[in-house]
């Protein structure tokens, strides 16, 4: 038997296959979409450390991964049968075999999702909490857009994998491209000359969504856009001074202040107070407890035991204390007064560095859009950087990146300001620049607590040293004091330090 090419290219034009090839496009596009939409509240849920919520998602993933498609949409369509209310629905063959489709491959995506999110740096997330943006905040605007241009060269892989199971529907009668095709070769028998034609169509879908894909992949990496030109604001605003200043009393109060990992208790009944203005130094020996102490004083990590007060207001409270902890609301109140600078930066990456220090202000709706706009750019100015405000986090140094981050967060206009090991990630030679920041930060009289192994700089620039050693405050002072009468053993942490 001879091939029919006539017969074949003639069907490159039949309308029968132009109208299921429409149908296959939207069919594969709208279960794409409800699957990406679903599978991600799955992978959220997978996440969660909600126990009940988390088993759920799992028992979903299993179950729907575990059941062949076919076996699917033959139950979803002859539902009605069991549920003869559900007719209205299922009775029709597109309907059926979407929310077929859907409830399988969102099975598939959540775990797309799901690497996808672990790939987001848990300082990221961090990153948001200290700028008191919210859960949901904090998905849309951090981690959703991170983790979605992690995902999406699987997700367009898996849209590909979606245009080829349209091909099962044909059994719920669904006229798509195979079906169209079998009722063709069964009234002349031309099998291989009308199964090229369907490969063909389903050739072009694939080839034309990749191409498009593709596209949005490349638009999505923001390793290769290049930095955008930001002009001048029309707004006056000048770099704001610190909220702290001339005020009264104790910014910060810690009491009893106790944390355990495990068998390890790293904090042990720490007691601190700090005074408006002040600037607090705290040093000592690796694992000593410094990191863990700046970071339980906004809640980034909870207390057990003890209490931290904020402005006079009540702020922290450990979970073992009576009542245990205080509500998120409180949490989340009093946050967005104290800033945090972290070792690692923390900058978003798919933000410019002037989206970065206006994220959070913009999230609070602090100004409009060009105050805000005139803030960031002063604040920009203020560390250095203005010139560099439509540029990417990845195309800064270390030492620029770091000036960033405490550009975004005096944005808040904090009356506290935290900064954990703010230098100890950088290059020698991009110490100094970050320091200077924080040194015209102290003379404006910004209210201060500094984890730092910059010994000279601590001594230098703050109005009391603290040091800790074993989850303990072993002693604490101004920096003459600390030198005159440094024990034994912080003598011998100091023994390099001497004060000009």
């Amino acid at each position: 038997m001879q091939f029919d090419w006539h017969y074949a290219l003639g069907l490159l034009t039949n309308g029968d296959f132009w109208k299921a090839v429409g149908t296959v496009v939207e069919l594969s596009l709208e279960t794409w979409v409800l699957g990406i939409v679903l599978g991600f509240l799955l992978a959220l849920a997978r996440q969660s450390s909600k126990r009940l919520l988390n088993r759920a998602a799992a028992l979903y993933i299993w179950f729907f991964r575990s059941l062949p498609l076919l076996v699917l949409l033959i139950f979803v369509y002859n539902l009605p049968q069991v549920f003869p209310s559900t007719s209205v629905l299922l009775s029709n063959p597109y309907a059926a075999g979407l929310i077929a489709l859907v409830l399988s491959e969102a099975a598939y995506i959540a775990e797309i999702h799901r690497g996808g999110l672990l790939a987001v740096a848990k300082g990221q997330l961090e990153a948001g909490k200290a700028l008191g943006i919210g859960y949901s905040g904090v998905q849309r605007l951090i981690v959703i857009p991170q983790a979605l241009r992690v995902a999406l060269p699987t997700l367009a892989n898996e849209y590909i994998t979606i245009v080829k199971l349209t091909s099962l529907v044909s059994v719920i009668s669904l006229a798509e491209i195979l079906l169209v095709g079998q009722q063709l070769y069964t009234q002349n028998f031309l099998v291989m000359e009308t199964m090229l034609a369907v490969a063909f169509y389903y050739v072009l879908i694939v080839t034309v969504f990749s191409f498009l894909l593709q596209r949005l992949e490349r638009y999505l990496d923001v390793s290769q856009r290049k930095p955008r030109a930001v002009a001048d604001s029309t707004a006056n605003v000048a770099a704001p001074a610190p909220t702290s200043t001339g005020q009264d009393g104790l910014a910060l109060s810690v009491r009893g202040a106790g944390k355990h990992y495990g068998q390890l208790e790293v904090l042990k009944d720490i007691d601190l107070d700090v005074r408006f203005g002040e600037v607090v130094s705290i040093i000592g020996p690796s694992g000593s407890g410094k990191t863990t102490l700046i970071r339980t004083l906004n809640g980034l990590e909870s207390l057990d035991r003890g209490s931290v007060e904020l402005c006079g207001q009540a702020f922290l409270r450990g979970t073992q204390e009576p009542g245990g902890a205080l509500g998120t609301r409180r949490h989340m109140d009093g946050i967005v007064q104290v800033g945090m600078v972290f070792q690692g930066f923390n900058l978003f990456p798919h933000h410019t560095v002037l989206d970065n220090v206006l994220l959070a202000p913009r999230h609070h709706g602090h100004a409009d859009a060009e105050q805000l706009r005139a803030l960031g750019l002063s604040l920009l100015a203020k560390v250095g950087l203005r010139e560099h405000a439509g540029k990417y986090p990845h195309q800064l140094s270390g030492g620029q990146q770091q000036r960033v981050a405490i550009a975004r967060a005096l944005a808040m206009r904090p009356k506290v300001m935290l900064f954990d090991e703010p230098t100890s990630a950088l290059d020698p030679e991009l110490v100094g620049d970050v320091l200077k920041v924080i040194e015209e930060l102290a003379r404006e009289g910004m209210t201060m607590i500094i984890v730092t192994h910059e010994m000279k700089f601590a001594f230098q620039v703050s109005d009391r040293v603290v040091f800790m050693e074993s989850g303990q405050i072993v002693q604490a002072g101004s920096p003459r004091q600390l030198l005159d009468n440094r024990s034994e053993r912080m003598g011998r942490f100091l023994k390099d330090v001497q004060l000009a």
